[in-house]
C-alpha cells in the first residue's frame, strides 16, 4: 500500500526526517530551496528541530504534524523546515538560545518561527493540538503567529534586533587578566556540593541527569585534596543510579534521565553519549575504590554498546528510542505474572521480591526492575546462601533477558556521529586500559578505522554517516572529541600514528574554527554554511563543551610533543572562560577539570622498554589501575629511535641495566629512574 503523502524529506538519510517523510505537512529539510521559496512568497518559516529518541517528539508529530486540517494550516501559512538536531547541532544550538530568551526554558521538539532570510521572531517548545497544559493550541499558534508577521512587520522587526543583538553578545567574551588559581577549583566544587541529594544522591529534586561532568570533577577535587566527601557523594549517586530503573538491569546501560528524585522511572531513550560518559565514570570511581560494582556496571554497558549500537564495520549509532509499538518503555516493563510464567513461583517469587516487582506496579501498572534489597539481605529472607541467590538472580536475568529479546524492540537512530563516536571510544579504550579486555581495544581500533576511512574526505572529517553515505562538515565536537579519542589510542598503543592524526585534527581546529581575535573555538568552521550567527560556547550540555576539551586536547599535546603555541592556546581558553567558571560551575563542569589538569599539571611517565613485553604489560596494567586523572603515559623503545616522542628532559637518560625503566616528570623536573612498581607507585602517589 502506498502512503497517502510523501514530502522532501523522503530523500534524506536521518531516521528522524524520515520518519516525517510521509506526513501531509509540505516539509523540507534544512537549505537553501526553503529560504528561497518563503522569501518568493514572503511567508515566515516554521522551523520545528527534534531527534529519533524524543519522545515528545513522536507526540507532537502523531498530534499535530499527521493531522491533516493542522498540517493545511501549517503549508498555507508557513513554509516549514525539519531538523535533525543530532545532524545539525549549529542550527539547533542557534536556535535554542534564542527559544530559551523567548521563553526562560527549551527543549525538544522546538518550535521557531523565523522571517524569510532565518531570523527567529517567536518560539516554544511542544504545542499541544487543543488547549491544555496551559498551553495554547497550536492551530491557534499557528494562526497568530501568521497574522503578526503580515499585519505588525514592526514588531517582528524589533523581536528580530533584539534577539539577534543578544546572540551575538553570547559569542563575545574578554580574556581575565587575573591569574588562575587553584582556588577557584575549592570554590567550585564546594558550590556544587551543596546542591547534592544526600539521600538518593544526584544534583537537586525531579527530574535528575546523570551529570556526568559534575562528578568527573569532584574525583578530581578527592585526588588533589584527599577531601573523602567529593569521593563519598559520587560512590552514592552512582549506586542509587545503578540500583534505579534508571538502569537497564536485564540489558545494560543506562536510560537518558529519571522523571523523578530516586532514579525509579526514566524516559527510556538510550543515549549514546550518557552511555559513554557513565562508563568512563563508573571506570575512574572503579579505580579510586576497587568495588567490584562499578567494575560490572562498565562492563554492562560496553556489553550492551557492542550488542546493540555497533555498526558491524565499526561506528557506534546513536540512539534507542523511548518508545516501543506507541508505548514509552513498553519494551523495558514486567507484570508480575509475566515473571511467574517465565521462572516459576519459587524463583520468579525470589526475583519479583528483589527487583520490586508487585501486582499494583511501580510504573502505570506495569514494573520498572530495580533492585530494593542487597543480595546478603534476600538471602536472609528467603533462608538461603548468599551465594545460591546470587547465581539465581544471574540465572533468572538471563531468562528474562531472553524473552524480551523477543518483543519488538524501540526503534533505534543508526546514524554514526563523530563526536559522539569519539566519546564512547575514549570509553572503549579506557576500559582496555583500566580492565584489560582486549575486546574493548578491538573495537576501539576499528571504529577509529572506520571513522578516518568513511567519515574523512578530502582533509576534511565529515560529521554523520548513515545508509553508506556521509554528510555534512564536522564541527568542533566532531574534531575535539575524536582528536581526544586518538591521544587516548596513542597513549595505549604507542603507535605514533594516532598522535599524529590527533596533530592533524587539532591542526586543523587552529587553522579553521580559532577565533584570532578574542580567542577561543566557534562552533563551526571558517568556511561553513553562513548562519544568522557563529556561535562559540563552552557550555556543557549532555555532552562536554567542544572548547574545554579541545583545551584539554592541547594541553595533552603540549606534554606529548612540547608545542608551545598549544601551551598557549589552551591558556587563553581558559582565561576567555574563566570568570564563567566561577559564575557557572554547573555548566562549565568539564573546563574546570581542564583548569584542574592545567593547574596541577600531569604526572609525565616515560617507560623505556620494549612496549609488548610481558613486564611492561604488567607494569602498564598496574599504572592504569590507579586513579590519576592528570597523567600523560609514554612507552618507548631505546633500540627505535625514530619511534615515539620523548620529553628532551629526558635527552641522554636510557635504561638500567637493560631493564624497563620508569622515568616520572612533574612540574618540568624528572625523578631518578625506577625498575620496581613500589617506587614507582610512590612517585605517582605523591
Amino acid at each position: 500500500m502506498s502512503d497517502k503523502f510523501t514530502n522532501r524529506l523522503s530523500h534524506e538519510t536521518s531516521p528522524y526526517l524520515l520518519q516525517h517523510a510521509h506526513n501531509p505537512v509540505d516539509w523540507h529539510p534544512w537549505g537553501e530551496e526553503a529560504f528561497r521559496k518563503a522569501k518568493a512568497e514572503n511567508k515566515p518559516i516554521l522551523l520545528s528541530v527534534g531527534y529519533s529518541a524524543c519522545h515528545w517528539c513522536h507526540v507532537m508529530e502523531h498530534e499535530s504534524f499527521e493531522n491533516e486540517e493542522i498540517a493545511a494550516l501549517m503549508n498555507e501559512l508557513f513554509v516549514n523546515i525539519k531538523v535533525d538536531r543530532e545532524e545539525r547541532p549549529d542550527v539547533d544550538e542557534i536556535y535554542m538560545n534564542a527559544v530559551q530568551m523567548l521563553t526562560g526554558r527549551g527543549g525538544w521538539p522546538m518550535t521557531v518561527f523565523l522571517t524569510p532570510d532565518g531570523k527567529p521572531f517567536y518560539g516554544g517548545t511542544y504545542f499541544p493540538p487543543v488547549d491544555r497544559h496551559n498551553l495554547p493550541g497550536f492551530p491557534k499558534i499557528l494562526t497568530a503567529v501568521a497574522q503578526a508577521y503580515k499585519e505588525r512587520p514592526q514588531d517582528v522587526e524589533k523581536a528580530t534586533g533584539q534577539i539577534l543583538g543578544n546572540l551575538e553578545k553570547m559569542t563575545h567574551r574578554q580574556e581575565t587578566q587575573r591569574p588562575l588559581q587553584g582556588e577557584t577549583l575549592a570554590n567550585a566544587t564546594a558550590g556544587l556540593a551543596q546542591h547534592i541529594d544526600h539521600t538518593h544522591g544526584g544534583l537537586g529534586g525531579a527530574p535528575k541527569f546523570p551529570n556526568s561532568m559534575v562528578f568527573a570533577l569532584f574525583l578530581r577535587q578527592y585526588r588533589a585534596t584527599g577531601n573523602e566527601l567529593y569521593l563519598q557523594m559520587t560512590t552514592h549517586t552512582l549506586r542509587k543510579m545503578a540500583e534505579g530503573g534508571v538502569y537497564d538491569h536485564l540489558g545494560g546501560g543506562f536510560h537518558r534521565y529519571s522523571v523523578d528524585e530516586r532514579w525509579l522511572v526514566p524516559h527510556f531513550e538510550k543515549m549514546l553519549y550518557d552511555n559513554a560518559l557513565l562508563a568512563r565514570l563508573y571506570l575512574e570511581v572503579y579505580q579510586a575504590t576497587e568495588e567490584p560494582l562499578f567494575r560490572r556496571v562498565t562492563e554492562e554497558i560496553l556489553t550492551y554498546i557492542e550488542r546493540e549500537m555497533l555498526h558491524p564495520g565499526g561506528g557506534f549509532y546513536s540512539t534507542q528510542d523511548a518508545d516501543s509499538e506507541g508505548q514509552e518503555g513498553k519494551f523495558f516493563l514486567w507484570s508480575r505474572a509475566e515473571v511467574i510464567q517465565v521462572l516459576g513461583e519459587e524463583v520468579g517469587e525470589v526475583f519479583c521480591r528483589y527487583y520490586d516487582v508487585t501486582d499494583v506496579g511501580n510504573f502505570e501498572h506495569q514494573n520498572i526492575l530495580h533492585p530494593t534489597l542487597t543480595l546478603t539481605q534476600l538471602a536472609k529472607l528467603f533462608r538461603r546462601d548468599e551465594e545460591e541467590v546470587t547465581r539465581l538472580i544471574a540465572e533468572a536475568k538471563r531468562k528474562l533477558f531472553a524473552v524480551r529479546e523477543g518483543r519488538v524492540k524501540p526503534g533505534r537512530d543508526d546514524k554514526i556521529l563523530t563526536s559522539w563516536n569519539g566519546l564512547m571510544l575514549s570509553a572503549f579504550v579506557e576500559a582496555y586500559k583500566v580492565l584489560g579486555n582486549p575486546r574493548c581495544l578491538e573495537i576501539a581500533r576499528q571504529t577509529t578505522d572506520f571513522l578516518l576511512t568513511d567519515l574523512y574526505k578530502d582533509g576534511r572529517l565529515l560529521r554523520s554517516f548513515k545508509d553508506g553515505q556521509a554528510r555534512f562538515n564536522a564541527y568542533l565536537d566532531d574534531y575535539a572529541f575524536f582528536a581526544a579519542a586518538l591521544i587516548d589510542l596513542f597513549e595505549v598503543t604507542f603507535e605514533r600514528a594516532y598522535l599524529d592524526r590527533a596533530v592533524e585534527f587539532t591542526e586543523a581546529l587552529l587553522t579553521r574554527f580559532w577565533d584570532g581575535e578574542e580567542g577561543g573555538f566557534f562552533f563551526t568552521s571558517s568556511d561553513h554554511e553562513t548562519l544568522i550567527t557563529r556561535s562559540k560556547s563552552a557550555f556543557d550540555g549532555s555532552i562536554p563543551s567542544g572548547n574545554s576539551v579541545a583545551a584539554f586536547n592541547l594541553l595533552r599535546l603540549f606534554y606529548l610533543t612540547e608545542n608551545q603555541n598549544y601551551l598557549a592556546k589552551a591558556e587563553q581558553v581558559l582565561r576567555l572562560f574563566y570568570e564563567a567558571m566561577e559564575q557557572n560551575p554547573f555548566g562549565f563542569s568539564n573546563m574546570l577539570c581542564t583548569l584542574d589538569f592545567y593547574l596541577r599539571r600531569p604526572k609525565e611517565i616515560i617507560l623505556l622498554g620494549n612496549k609488548n613485553a610481558t613486564e611492561t604489560k604488567e607494569m602498564l596494567a598496574r599504572i592504569h589501575g590507579l586513579f590519576l586523572p592528570n597523567k600523560t603515559v609514554v612507552c618507548a623503545d631505546p633500540r627505535e629511535p625514530t619511534g615515539v616522542p620523548l620529553p628532551s628532559l629526558l635527552a641522554g637518560r636510557t635504561q638500567v641495566d637493560e631493564k624497563l625503566t620508569i622515568y616520572v616528570c612533574h612540574n618540568f623536573t624528572c625523578s631518578l629512574p625506577v625498575t620496581e612498581w613500589g617506587a614507582l607507585k610512590e612517585l605517582l602517589e605523591a
